[in-house]
């Protein structure tokens, strides 16, 4: 008798278990043929993968790590000839009843032709309404009616752990579907300061990039993009761009055929705990701000280098990479309630958002000849800079770190920055530096305002003792 209750109970408990996993099978049913493939044909006049990371180094290590969906090249691993006409293959999903089509910016970029074939076998030319690179976003159009089309979901109400769906055409096999869930919300990836990917363990691989991520109520909650892979294969990491963000994108690109940005004029950097320490912060967040563009709307506001942005039109800055998304998403010319801290409190002022420009030229200055070197405490050898010096870095005080060592290392001062000022007082001479470093108790983490190359970035150093 006891032999059979316990043969029951191993078979009522995987059934059991097995009732508890999701069915996808209605949600292909319905939004599968809302799922489209997408094909190019472009002339290939330099590496494929060049093209497909345009910003990008081959040396840079993210290089062999970050890569987007579409295999151009049908010899991977080989140089296309000059003039080499290369196919491409990618995904997207269909928007309005008449035609419109969300997909990846990378998959349609420089693109002679786009072919766009639906799950019924029709195919359509398709025309490339606009694209916008910074959030790799395209919108294009194909001249149909009818059609069926997705419903949007609401990414902010995605929950990490829940289960998403990809539909798409990895390697060209049309209408695959994937499943996983979502592993983490809100990252930032090199190069991406607009978008606060999705993280999914959904499979994707080349050709799945620009289909829909769905939740279970078969809506769409993001637009599969990139994955994290040493070998361009799927390794478990996906990312895709939140729906929100894609759809403001597409209405900016149907309305107008380009997309605007807010920018304020600032230069900034994390908070990490030995900074917040030094600027009297309760705790790490917001963004540093480490330079102001001279005449900008930062500095028209009265936002000064060494502020620590925590508010921005209402919403709060928890870190860094917070900030040029909400400011990016903000209509230029709009008059905007910033909240900083300074001088441990907080201070509110009024920005002018301007637009930003894709076309914004960096400035680089280079540093003068180091002159011999005035003394060696701290950790670091410091030398005083000519006036030459000064007007070439159009700075009007500043020490130059000739050598480090010890803790200075430790802290990633390098040979070569120039040392501006000390928990926001501006250092003229060494002799100065010393004056204001010896002030400070053993043990004290102080930030640095350092010149490094043509941008400057706020150091936490932590006062030995050895002074």
């Amino acid at each position: 008798m006891f032999r059979y209750f316990f043969l029951a109970l191993c078979l009522f408990v995987p059934l059991q278990s097995a009732a508890q996993l999701p069915d996808f099978t209605e949600l292909v049913e319905k939004q599968g043929a809302a799922v489209v493939n997408i094909s190019t044909t472009q002339s290939a006049q330099r590496n494929p993968l060049s093209r497909q990371l345009p910003q990008l180094d081959e040396n840079d290590p993210f290089y062999e790590f970050f890569r987007r969906f579409m295999p151009n090249n049908p010899n991977p691993g080989q140089q296309g000839p000059r003039g080499f006409q290369a196919q491409s293959l990618g995904s997207g999903f269909i928007i309005s009843a008449d035609g419109y089509i969300l997909t990846n910016a990378h998959v349609v970029d420089g693109a002679e032709e786009v072919n766009v074939k639906l799950t019924d076998k029709r195919e359509f030319k398709a025309k490339v309404v606009g694209t916008d690179r910074r959030t790799d976003v395209a919108l294009i159009k194909i001249d149909a009616s009818g059609l069926q089309t997705v419903r949007f979901g609401d990414a902010n109400r995605l929950k990490v752990g829940e289960w998403v769906v990809a539909i798409g055409s990895p390697f060209g096999f049309e209408n695959t579907v994937t499943a996983g869930i979502v592993s983490a919300k809100g990252r930032s990836l090199p190069q991406e300061n607009f978008v606060p990917f999705i993280q999914t363990d959904v499979a994707v691989n080349p050709g799945n990039s620009g289909g829909p991520l769905f939740n279970l109520r078969g809506e769409v909650v993001g637009i599969n993009s990139q994955i994290y892979s040493r070998t361009g294969g799927f390794m478990g990491l996906s990312f895709a761009i939140p729906i929100d963000v894609a759809n403001d994108i597409a209405q900016q690109l149907r309305t107008t055929g380009k997309v605007t940005r807010g920018r304020i004029g600032v230069v900034i950097q994390p908070v990490t705990r030995e900074l917040a320490d030094g600027f009297g912060l309760p705790k790490p967040q917001g963004a540093l701000v480490n330079s102001v563009e001279k005449g900008g709307p930062a500095e028209k506001a009265g936002i000064e280098a060494g502020d620590v942005i925590l508010r921005f039109d209402g919403k709060p800055v928890t870190s860094s990479e917070d900030l040029p998304r909400i400011v990016g998403g903000t209509k230029p010319g709009s008059s905007i309630a910033v909240q900083v801290w300074r001088n441990k409190s907080t201070r509110d002022m009024q920005v002018v958002v301007a637009e930003l420009s894709d076309e914004r030229a960096t400035r680089q200055a280079r540093g003068g000849k180091p002159q011999p070197p005035a003394g060696s405490r701290f950790g670091m050898a410091l030398a005083d800079l000519s006036d030459a010096q000064r007007k070439e870095l159009k700075i009007e005080g500043g020490v130059l770190v000739d050598g480090v060592q010890g803790a200075a290392a430790q802290a990633g001062l390098r040979r070569g920055d120039v040392i501006l000022a000390v928990n926001n007082q501006d250092v003229k001479s060494v002799e100065q530096f010393q004056q204001l470093m010896g002030g400070f108790d053993k043990g004290r983490i102080v930030a640095l305002l350092v010149r490094r190359g043509g941008n400057s970035l706020y150091i936490p150093f932590r006062i030995d003792g050895n002074g």
